[in-house]
């Protein structure tokens, strides 16, 4: 089965298995999402929203977190881990948004990959997710799927985005990210993967 062939299969298999995908970072504005996505990493999203909801109960605008400063800030959020370098890049990026975007969460690439804590993968979230733009996030599950079912052989991320988004429709990435994650959490893990119970691996198991 070829690369375009395999994209489409796995397009029919997850609308049938995740047809109404939602984030699972609960947030209330571009700006939450941002600051949610930048408490994301190295984090599990349940540890997220835990965190989130005392946090944006105390602060939810760029203003509320200069206001709160880094140190408020680290003590909130000290149970997603890297809360010092967390805490300085939240608000060092709240302030640029302040004074450079008149307290508004920019909408392009060029610029969310500006910001302070905001690499590629964060920006494109925001991109697609806020924005409905035509972006792909690229993140260790997607990375390991896109391995697995030999879409792609590196594993560099950047690479990888670059052919998920030659092999699938524009209009079907914002979606598609999602159900990824999910897939890959619920049927395809890193760790005790179970080709049995995981139906796209089968599937193409069985093809080769």
């Amino acid at each position: 089965m070829n690369k375009l062939r395999r994209a489409n299969f796995i397009l029919r298999k997850l609308e049938e298995l995740f047809p109404n995908p939602q984030v699972q970072l609960d947030f209330s504005s571009s700006f939450t999402c941002l600051v949610a996505v930048m408490l994301s990493a190295q984090c599990t999203d349940v540890a997220v929203n835990a965190v989130t909801k005392k946090l944006f109960a105390v602060a939810s605008t760029p203003l509320e977190f200069v206001t709160l400063g880094e140190s408020g800030l680290r003590e909130i959020i000290r149970p997603c881990g890297l809360f010092n370098t967390k805490a300085r890049a939240i608000v060092g990026t709240s302030r640029i948004i302040l004074q450079k975007y008149d307290g508004n969460v920019p909408d392009s690439m060029e610029e969310l990959e500006t910001l302070p804590g905001v690499g590629h993968k964060t920006a494109s979230v925001i991109v697609s997710q806020c924005f409905n733009g035509p972006a792909f996030p690229v993140d260790t599950h997607i990375a390991r799927l896109a391995n697995r079912w030999q879409l792609e052989t590196s594993r560099d991320t950047r690479k990888i985005e670059g052919t998920l988004k030659e092999l699938f429709p524009v209009d079907t990435w914002k979606t598609l990210h999602l159900q990824l994650i999910l897939y890959g959490r619920k049927f395809c893990p890193a760790r005790w993967h179970d080709i049995g119970k995981c139906p796209i691996c089968l599937k193409f198991s069985l093809d080769l």
